[in-house]
């Protein structure tokens, strides 16, 4: 059994308004016919600009959004019919992570280990250990998020989506804010979740470095398309291409800092 299998999936999104003739514009795709195969206990990333569908992916296979078209099963489980078990198996980590502003680090982790199911005695002991380990100060456990930059709120969101030791962790941009020293924590938290937990890992990103570093094979997607999926190595042959970041621009005809329609993430 795949951990993850998606197959001719396909989301559309609406601009708001009219046309120039007054029509309402046609949908357009955020994603179109994707499929992909993740075996468990692998790491696969999903290399994309702002627009390409990256995001719209995670959140279906995460349950927050229902597909137009195509299947999506999470070990064996429906996205939209077994959404309940899906979601037991499921973490997600994004850059648009919310908290209790007013409440602090410590207290947003205590409360999320608590509906977890995790008692005081593991929330004492756990939450210190995971701020830690993902590079957070501990003399700043105790302030409020509000006051916190986005890179450390960005570590309290992926603290607190380790806190179960997830089975499919889905990351979208998960190292975002983060300075290079708290994204080598991060890289190498994710790299022991998998050898110590059997943990499957669907990364999405546009940093080159850390999907050579994390995934076992790398894909492309653009436009809503996924270009190709392979191992690093093998992209770069496919396209002819000294690294990462030039075979995606063969594939794309963009470099990937250029940011496309944000729209198309807005569904």
């Amino acid at each position: 059994m795949f951990a993850v299998q998606v197959e001719d999936l396909e989301k559309l999104y609406r601009r708001r308004g009219r046309g120039a003739r007054g029509a309402r514009e046609r949908p357009k795709a955020a994603l179109d016919r994707v499929s992909l195969n993740v075996a468990r206990g692998e790491c696969v990333a999903i290399l994309g600009q702002n627009g390409s569908g990256k995001s719209t992916l995670v959140r279906i296979l995460s349950t927050l959004l229902l597909p137009d078209g195509g299947s999506a099963r999470v070990f064996g489980h429906d996205v939209q019919r077994e959404a309940r078990a899906v979601r037991r198996l499921v973490t997600r980590v994004s850059v648009e992570a919310s908290f209790f502003k007013r409440m602090s680090a410590a207290e947003n982790l205590a409360y999320a280990a608590r509906f977890y199911g995790l008692g005081p005695r593991a929330t004492r002991t756990l939450v210190p250990e995971i701020l830690e380990r993902v590079g957070f100060q501990a003399d700043r456990a105790s302030e409020p998020m509000q006051n916190l930059s986005r890179g450390m709120q960005q570590k309290v969101a992926l603290a607190r989506a380790l806190l179960t030791s997830p089975t499919l962790l889905l990351l979208d941009e998960p190292t975002t804010g983060l300075d290079p020293r708290s994204k080598r924590e991060v890289q190498a938290f994710i790299r022991e979740l998998q050898e110590s937990h059997d943990t499957t890992v669907l990364l999405c990103t546009h940093d080159m470095d850390e999907a050579r570093a994390l995934a076992e094979r790398v894909g492309i997607l653009h436009a809503g398309r996924l270009l190709a999926l392979e191992r690093a190595e093998q992209l770069e042959r496919t396209y002819n291409a000294e690294n990462l970041e030039e075979a995606f621009m063969v594939a794309t005809g963009i470099a990937l800092g250029d940011d496309a329609n944000a729209e198309g993430e807005r569904v």
